[in-house]
C-alpha cells in the first residue's frame, strides 16, 4: 500500500468515504553540494548564494542561514592548487545572533513579527486548535469542465486511494460519476496548518487529487505590448517546422544536463584531472526573421531527409514468385484455354 501523507475523508453532499493521499511526484535524486570550510580561501573562490531547495530545507528544520558556498564549478586549477587546508563540513545551528551562543532547540517557538524586533509566539496547542473542517475532510462542493481550470493553478498532485475495503464502493460511485461527466470537483483541503483549494479529477480506476494556488499566487500576464499584425507567410513557416517537429509527450526523455555535468566534474576533481571550462555558445542574433525561419525550415527538411529509411535490396525468392504480368500470363491463359477445348471435344 502506498505511504499515506494525509488520511481523513473524501465527501459528495451527504455521501462519504474514508481516503488518504500519497504524493504522485516524488524529487529526482540530485547531487548535493555542502558548504565546507576551507581555511585560506576566502578571496578566492567567488561566492553563490545557497540554491532556494536547500535554504528552504534549513528554514523548515530551523536551521536557517545565510551562509555562503563556494561555486566549485568554476573553480579554476590554479585556484586548486592553492589550497592549504582540507575541507571541512560545517554545521547550521540555532544560535543567539547577539552572542553567537548555541540555543536549545526546545526552546524555539513559532512567532510572528508584528513590529521591528516585536514578536507574539505561539505554542503547538494554540496553533492546533485553529484546524478547521477540512484539516480532516475533503468536501466537493462544485463541479467544473477540466479543461475549464488552468494549469497555472496547479501545485501539488497526489493520488487518492479508498482507506479500506468498505470505502471502496462509494470511492469507485464518486470516480465513475466524474469520468462519465468529464467533470473534476473542487473542494478544500487543510496541509501543513494551510488551506488550499483542491481539484480533485477521475484517473483510471482512481482518483487524483492536485492542490491549487489561490487567485494572488498567480500574476497577471503582461503581453498586452504584443499586439500588431504578422507577416502570414512566416507564421506559415513557423507552422510548419512544428509540424515536422511534432511528437508525443515522453518524459522519460527527458535528461537533467546539469546533472550529468556536475557529476562528471566531481568525477574528475576526485582523480586530478585538469578541468577545461566548457565552451559558452549563446544562440545568434536574429536580424532577418524571414530568412533565419527559412534556413531553419531547409534545416528540418534535410534532417527527415537523413532519416528517412533507404529501400534495401529485395530478398524475396524470384523463383518462388508467381507470375503477375507479360508472356508468362499470356502463356498460362493460352494452355488454360487450349486444355478447355479438349476437353469439350472428348465429351462431344
Amino acid at each position: 500500500m502506498p505511504r499515506a501523507s494525509w488520511k481523513g475523508f473524501l465527501r459528495l453532499s451527504l455521501v462519504s468515504c474514508p481516503v488518504y493521499l500519497s504524493p504522485a511526484t516524488t524529487r529526482a535524486k540530485s547531487i548535493r553540494l555542502n558548504q565546507v570550510w576551507v581555511p585560506g580561501t576566502s578571496r578566492q573562490a567567488a561566492p553563490i548564494d545557497i540554491d532556494e531547495e536547500y535554504e528552504q530545507q534549513q528554514i523548515d528544520r530551523g536551521r536557517a542561514s545565510k551562509a555562503r558556498a563556494a561555486d566549485m564549478a568554476e573553480m579554476s586549477e590554479a585556484e586548486e592548487e592553492d589550497y592549504a587546508a582540507p575541507a571541512t563540513r560545517i554545521a547550521l545551528r540555532p544560535h543567539d545572533p547577539h552572542t553567537g551562543e548555541e540555543i536549545e532547540r526546545d526552546e524555539v517557538r513559532k512567532g510572528y513579527e508584528y513590529e521591528r524586533g516585536q514578536f507574539v509566539t505561539f505554542t503547538s496547542d494554540e496553533l492546533k486548535a485553529l484546524d478547521v473542517e477540512s484539516s480532516r475532510t475533503i468536501d466537493l462542493t462544485t463541479f467544473v469542465p477540466r479543461a475549464d481550470v488552468d494549469p497555472l493553478y496547479f501545485s501539488t498532485p497526489y493520488y487518492l486511494y479508498p482507506d479500506g475495503p468498505v470505502a471502496a464502493e462509494a470511492y469507485r460511485v464518486i470516480s465513475s460519476a466524474m469520468a462519465e461527466s468529464g467533470m473534476a470537483g473542487l473542494g478544500r483541503l487543510t496541509l501543513s496548518r494551510r488551506e488550499r483549494m483542491v481539484m480533485v479529477e477521475p484517473r483510471g480506476a482512481g482518483m487524483a487529487l492536485i492542490t491549487l494556488r489561490a487567485a494572488e499566487e498567480v500574476r497577471t500576464a503582461e503581453f498586452g505590448h504584443l499586439d500588431g499584425e504578422l507577416e502570414p507567410e512566416a507564421v506559415a513557416i513557423a507552422d510548419m517546422i512544428i509540424k515536422r517537429k511534432s511528437g508525443n509527450f515522453d518524459p522519460s526523455t527527458f535528461r537533467d544536463r546539469y546533472q550529468d555535468a556536475l557529476r562528471e566534474l566531481i568525477e574528475a576533481k576526485i582523480k586530478g584531472l585538469p578541468i577545461k571550462a566548457r565552451p559558452e555558445t549563446p544562440p545568434a542574433p536574429v536580424f532577418d526573421l524571414m530568412a533565419a525561419l527559412k534556413r531553419s525550415l531547409a534545416q528540418e527538411m534535410g534532417q527527415s531527409g537523413k532519416a528517412k529509411r533507404k529501400p534495401g535490396a529485395d530478398r524475396r525468392q524470384h523463383n518462388l514468385l508467381l507470375p503477375v504480368s507479360g508472356g508468362a500470363r499470356e502463356k498460362t491463359t493460352g494452355s488454360r484455354v487450349a486444355r478447355n477445348a479438349s476437353a469439350r471435344r472428348k465429351k462431344a
